[in-house]
């Protein structure tokens, strides 16, 4: 069994990993870190709790070890972009962990909170500097950032960066980006429309993968109950009081839905918290945190604010809403079942997602284990508590748009919402860097009918 220190990990890393008792690496961490520490480029498959941060963190700090340089002003070393503001605060979290032995600057800029102190932040220059799109840009726009001296970009979480459209964004950053430079990409899925976008970013890559393409954690349950889409409510009140859940993230499509679902559980009786774009910075850490810290046991999300969560003891996982892309339920689900965990995974099905989850258990080759419909049910839907009145500043917005209110779900060059930015999309060939460079349930439950 291969060991973090037979890699041949500079010593301060070594020391690092030795302080959080990480001793063996993951699997992409085994595949990835050596090619890397040898300048290649990547392409890799690996979902939120793999341990694919370190995968790229840990050979990037090695480098720098080993080639140290004066930061540059109003520019980095190194760029990470993400989709997400919570992915990238978890991003640069990492990298300050793993070098705390080290004197190297990580700083990360996203949308949502005030610009100046970031500016001021980059004047003197970073070493490690993790990003989402649409913050990038302005900073670039307002001459507080130059990209012309980085050595190693990873584009992170490219299939949600798709999603969101940040293609174009993204078109404009690899024009100011150094062509001799190490380039590494990773998806959680890989369909040939993610595929094609990582042959515009790299050379050569070495490919990496830790589990079959589109398949789901084999330790999640996988549950569907069929339900009008006026009673979801009611049967969701019903399981989360009756099932045993440690924490569970409840998944709706719409931004006004999580609300909703959150007042009627508050209604209920039952504490909640949701995490949207029309929530402001504040909201959305101050809920996350609530939810680490087992204050609230449910959060509600959309999917594109959820992207990039990694909390552990998450038991559950409740589709109130199915998605209407398949590979977008691999990412829900695989939010459980993490370290060895087995989860449980929980679908509301109406009659108008049903052609959803046929679509759904064709991507992950699993079928989902249909439960009726619990015996209080009707009573359960009469009795349906009325939903809490919403609290004063908690849905952040107007509706109309904008960072931290509005609709920043949606790509809005230069302002970073749910997702944490910009508006995008296709590509321009990226080309590496010079190799001799960089290195170069049971519970709930389910109306059984005919699918």
């Amino acid at each position: 069994m291969t060991t973090f220190k037979e890699l041949g990990l500079a010593e301060p890393i070594l020391q690092a990993l030795a302080a959080k008792n990480y001793e063996v690496p993951t699997p992409i961490q085994a595949q990835a870190i050596p090619a890397l520490m040898e300048g290649r480029d990547l392409c890799g498959i690996a979902q939120t709790g793999t341990g694919k941060t370190a995968a790229f963190a840990l050979p990037s700090l090695d480098y720098f070890h080993n080639n140290p340089k004066l930061t540059p002003q109003k520019g980095c070393r190194m760029l990470v972009l993400s989709p997400t503001r919570e992915l990238a605060a978890q991003i640069a979290d990492s990298f300050r962990d793993y070098a705390r032995f080290m004197k190297l600057s990580v700083t990360t800029v996203f949308g949502g909170v005030p610009i100046n102190k970031q500016i001021n932040q980059l004047r003197g220059g970073v070493d490690i500097l993790v990003a989402t799109p649409g913050r990038l840009l302005d900073l670039i726009e307002q001459r507080a950032l130059s990209l012309g001296h980085v050595e190693i970009f990873v584009l992170d979480e490219a299939d949600q960066m798709m999603d969101l459209g940040f293609i174009q964004p993204l078109k404009r950053i690899d024009k100011m980006l150094p062509k001799q430079r190490q380039s590494l990409f990773f998806s959680a899925t890989m369909p040939k429309t993610i595929a094609d976008l990582g042959s515009q970013f790299l050379v050569d890559p070495v490919h990496v993968s830790v589990a079959p393409q589109s398949t789901t954690a084999e330790r999640v349950k996988q549950y569907a109950t069929y339900v009008n889409q006026a009673e979801k409510q009611a049967l969701l009140t019903l399981t989360v009081k009756n099932e045993p859940i440690e924490r569970a993230l409840i998944f709706t499509r719409t931004k006004h839905g999580a609300d909703r679902v959150v007042r009627f559980l508050e209604g209920a009786g039952i504490p909640a918290a949701a995490i949207h774009g029309n929530k402001s910075q504040g909201q959305r850490t101050a809920a996350l945190q609530a939810f680490r810290a087992g204050q609230v046991k449910l959060l509600v999300a959309t999917d594109i604010a959820a992207r990039g969560i990694d909390v552990s003891g998450v038991s559950h996982v409740i589709n109130f809403e199915l998605p209407n892309v398949a590979e977008q339920y691999v990412h829900r689900i695989g939010r459980t079942a993490r370290a060895g965990a087995e989860g449980i995974a929980i679908s509301f099905v109406a009659d108008d997602e049903r052609q959803y989850l046929k679509a759904i258990e064709k991507v992950t080759r699993v079928r989902c284990e249909l439960q009726v419909l619990p015996e209080n049910f009707a009573e359960a839907v009469r009795n349906l508590p009325k939903a809490a009145p919403p609290k004063k500043g908690s849905e952040g917005g107007n509706g109309r748009g904008g960072p931290g209110r509005g609709n920043p779900d949606r790509a809005h060059r230069g302002r970073d919402g749910a997702a944490g930015d910009g508006a995008a999309p296709a590509k321009r060939p990226f080309r590496p860097r010079n190799r001799n460079g960089v290195g170069a349930h049971k519970g709930a439950v389910q109306r059984v009918a005919g699918r």
